[in-house]
């Protein structure tokens, strides 16, 4: 068992996310930063679709009733265990009554925390991801206990080469309503960078404006990394927890890896769109 002593801004229970059930409207959830989970996951000997805990901006503080393996991975939140500073992409062995605290963020807006084993809660929809309205006792709040599967253990240590790099640079392919957008704006998208404005599990909004008068499609299959242009002229880039369909017309599609790299940046931070053929 785990207790949270506090938990932190946003923290939450994620797995590989709950597939099949777009149809129904149903997100398909998951980790933000699939890299950085896969990795916390392989670290501690779990499927890399194990669920873990997701941590966003500013960490919780967690205490071990038993003996674990963990490891952190993704943005750097300067964890402690003890008040002693620990590394990240590594494994390590945690004792009953350890302390651990994750701080807030130094670089990236996200990290990961894997326990050898995983953690034992029921799977909704097939998944055992936060989704607002499906699983909401899976957001962590202050008291919670989180119990670790019963094949959890103390591990060889080991370490991951992978390190944490920031990427504001996002790899766009053509959406189904690109041809509608002029020359010039076609153009300016791949010269200009572009500010998020508000960002959340749903979607990142950009602040700055594209172009106005596109007219609404009929309601039309979405993804998370499809990239929408709102009638106001400004563009939204969707994410794990968003809509199935939506009205917007689709202009673009981040690539997976641009996904990923897309949920450790914060409000505030500039990105730039690169084109791939396709």
């Amino acid at each position: 068992m785990i207790k949270v002593i506090q938990p932190g801004l946003f923290t939450t229970i994620q797995d590989g996310g709950r597939h099949g059930y777009r149809n129904i409207g149903i997100p398909t959830s998951g980790f933000m930063d699939k890299e950085s989970a896969w990795a916390a996951n392989n670290i501690v000997d779990n499927d890399r679709e194990e669920s873990l805990i997701e941590i966003t901006l500013k960490g919780p503080t967690l205490l071990f009733d038993n003996n674990y393996t963990i490891s952190i991975t993704g943005g750097d939140f300067n964890p402690l265990i003890n008040d002693m500073p620990i590394k990240m992409y590594e494994s390590i062995n945690v004792k009953l009554g350890d302390t651990l605290k994750i701080n807030n963020t130094k670089n990236g807006a996200r990290c990961y925390l894997a326990i050898s084993g995983g953690i034992d809660v029921k799977s909704i929809f097939g998944s055992k991801s936060f989704l607002s309205n499906i699983s909401e006792s899976y957001y962590l709040r202050k008291g919670d206990e989180i119990r670790i599967s019963d094949n959890s253990n103390n591990k060889i240590l080991k370490k991951n080469k992978l390190k944490f790099k920031l990427n504001r640079s996002m790899e766009v392919f053509k959406g189904p309503e690109f041809d509608l957008l002029s020359i010039k704006v076609k153009n300016m998208l791949f010269k200009n960078k572009f500010t998020i404005r508000t960002n959340s599990r749903m979607a990142y909004n950009l602040e700055e404006k594209v172009q106005i008068g596109i007219k609404s499609i009929i309601s039309s299959p979405v993804l998370p990394g499809s990239v929408q242009l709102t009638p106001s002229g400004k563009m939204i880039i969707l994410h794990r927890d968003c809509q199935t369909t939506g009205g917007y017309p689709r202009i673009l599609q981040l690539s997976r890896n641009s996904l990923n790299n897309l949920s450790q940046l914060k409000s505030g931070e500039k990105i730039e769109l690169k084109l791939i053929n396709q």
